[in-house]
């Protein structure tokens, strides 16, 4: 078995390919690189735990899998006859032709294929508003994210479920469905499916520019994006003077009758409520500037946060988001 892998996501995975059994020959991760608010630098977090839990394993970090000199030395410990599969998470370098020749190569990805090919499912099926998400394996294809389906799994989304949240879970999850289909491989890619192209939707990577949040829009577009964005990029606003990222909230319908108010004011302090243009977003969990996350029935214990404060964006919508229409439809 080869491990190519990078993101904490797929250590779980790996933990369970070792302790299940399976003999890894090699596993290869993305080079070291300045992390942190020191910058210094660090392995990957499979980098990390290949180093200290499988000591004689051979660990690669190529800055270039597909560079002539790295593909020869990756299929000279993985290639045809070494392995009998490659398991493939969130590696962060495409695979090319050459490498993968004669290889059996099955990619475990965070979505319910094919929505949300890219490099942030799980980000993107929050901010979308989806009932569900999911892992799926799948065989190596040269367009991303693009193979045939051996497996899938799905789980709901909760309306207070974060990306942080889902992460977790998911990662926890990985383990089961790779393993099944490794138990059942040679049926699995027999049985593997081609996904509908007309379903398919793009899950791009996310930036700090995309922290932000409209309160003259709807509430459960804000409740979407302050979970999706949660805990990175984060959604960050000032309110009663100080400067609060937004970690996780919810969000209700207006009442009937409800006076109007302008558009972030609070109107329920103990319950940390928020007017909108339509409905009601509720705050449940903040980080203020140079603390710890926090509850915020804990955030207003001991602040004098007076009913009427404004919930102000640090960052509003770029133009280009400012009437676009919604997350999720099918990309032709």
């Amino acid at each position: 078995m080869a491990y190519l892998g990078s993101a904490q996501f797929g250590v779980p995975t790996l933990e369970a390919l070792r302790s299940h059994g399976h003999t890894i020959v090699c596993v290869v991760t993305q080079p070291d690189r300045p992390a942190g608010r020191g910058r210094a630098t660090a392995p990957t977090p499979v980098g990390a735990w290949a180093a200290q839990r499988l000591p004689g394993v051979p660990l690669l970090k190529p800055d270039d899998i597909n560079a002539p000199p790295h593909t020869a030395a990756v299929r000279a410990l993985a290639g045809p006859g070494l392995a009998d599969a490659w398991v493939v998470i969130a590696f962060g370098q495409k695979l090319s032709e050459p490498l993968l020749s004669g290889v059996t190569a099955i990619n475990l990805h965070a979505s319910l294929l094919p929505r949300w090919r890219g490099a942030a499912p799980i980000h993107a099926a929050v901010l979308a508003g989806d009932a569900r998400t999911g892992n799926t394996v799948i065989t190596l294809a040269q367009r991303m994210d693009a193979g045939l389906v051996l497996a899938s799994d799905a789980v709901p989304i909760a309306p207070t479920a974060t990306t942080e949240d889902l992460y977790g879970t998911l990662s926890q999850r990985g383990p089961g469905l790779v393993l099944g289909v490794l138990g059942r491989l040679g049926e699995a890619l027999a049985a593997g499916r081609a996904q509908d192209e007309s379903l398919v939707t793009r899950a791009r990577k996310l930036w700090r520019a995309d922290a932000w949040f409209d309160p003259a829009g709807d509430a459960d577009s804000a409740r979407r994006r302050i979970n999706a964005l949660s805990p990175w990029p984060g959604v960050s606003a000032t309110l009663a003077g100080a400067e609060l990222k937004l970690l996780r909230a919810d969000a209700l319908p207006d009442p009937p009758g409800r006076p109007a108010h302008r558009p972030g004011s609070l109107v329920d302090p103990a319950g940390g409520l928020f007017a909108c243009g339509s409905g009601l977003l509720r705050i449940l969990e903040a980080q203020p500037a140079g603390s710890k996350p926090m509850s915020w029935g804990a955030l207003i214990n001991g602040r004098a946060i007076p009913e009427g404060s404004a919930l102000v964006p640090i960052a509003g919508p770029p133009p280009e988001a400012r009437g676009a229409s919604p997350p999720g439809a099918p990309s032709r």
